[in-house]
């Protein structure tokens, strides 16, 4: 079960995958319904000020490097494209918005990346990213634990 639930919160934190795919890891590994839902959303919420010190520190430093610096604005660019329009628009509610969606590349990742170039004070794009990605675990949980066969 450990084990499991360890995995779980891996792919919760992990870029492919997210809670997306740690919640239902969890629940078709017999993890407490509960348990999976708090502990993979909890992982999944860590990766905000993960990314944030990524983007602060490591990515200013590596932009030195053509190849990094080339795949930096790609990843960059993609993100934009996917939440510029709402997050120019709507700031908060347009990241918040994007980041609940469970669907690829609209996750926390994407959210935060989002928010840090559009220079979204810090505070407000982590609140953004943790009720996007409450309400988008919730919908994954919901929608798991219902085509598992219903709450016990």
């Amino acid at each position: 079960m450990f084990l499991d639930l360890l995995i779980a919160m891996l792919w919760s934190i992990s870029p492919f995958g997210e809670a997306k795919l740690g919640i239902p890891y969890a629940l078709l590994n017999d993890i407490n319904i509960y348990l999976a839902f708090v502990l993979c959303f909890v992982a999944n919420v860590l990766v905000f000020p993960l990314m944030s010190f990524f983007l602060d520190v490591v990515n200013r430093y590596f932009m030195r490097w053509y190849h990094y610096k080339k795949a930096a604005i790609f990843v960059g660019r993609r993100a934009k494209a996917g939440a510029g329009k709402n997050v120019e628009k709507y700031g908060f509610w347009g990241l918040m918005v994007f980041v609940l969606i469970p669907l690829p590349g609209t996750g926390v990742y994407a959210g935060t990346i989002a928010g840090y170039l559009f220079g979204l004070d810090r505070r407000q794009a982590f609140l953004a990213n943790t009720i996007g990605i409450f309400i988008s675990c919730l919908i994954v949980w919901v929608t798991t634990v219902v085509a598992m066969g219903g709450f016990n």
